[in-house]
């Protein structure tokens, strides 16, 4: 069964970071392009990152640029988004999700690419 599972969030002061996971299990993370999506109460879901298969492109949001990163670990089949100097508008449910690319070098920030979703972890930026 193919199964995402995001972990990590939280609650944290503005200026603090939180690191999220997402874990893979089913199948192997590293042939699939991996985004990073967030959802505001209100507010449509949006993408904040994604990383190729390859692992060797990146995108960000502009909100997020500078100050999030978005990595992957192919042998613990996990993608990780670290999170510095947050906001309060970076509250949000975050989800992690998957598609599996014809293009390794590829990766987009629109939600009809992906296939598979996890069900979300909550970040909360507050003071």
């Amino acid at each position: 069964q193919v199964q995402l599972v995001e972990s990590g969030g939280g609650l944290v002061q503005p200026g603090g970071s939180l690191r999220l996971s997402c874990a893979a299990s089913g199948f192997t993370l590293d042939s699939y392009a991996i985004g990073w999506f967030r959802q505001a109460p209100g507010k449509e879901r949006e993408g904040v990152s994604c990383v190729s298969s390859s692992g060797g492109t990146t995108y960000y949001a502009d909100s997020v640029k500078g100050r999030f990163t978005i990595s992957r670990d192919n042998a613990k089949n996990t993608v990780y988004l670290q999170m510095n100097s947050l906001k309060p508008e970076d509250t949000a449910v975050y989800y992690c999700a998957a598609y599996e690319p014809n293009a390794r070098l590829l990766c987009f920030m629109t939600t009809t690419w992906y296939d598979y979703w996890g069900q979300g972890t909550q970040v909360i930026v507050s003071s």
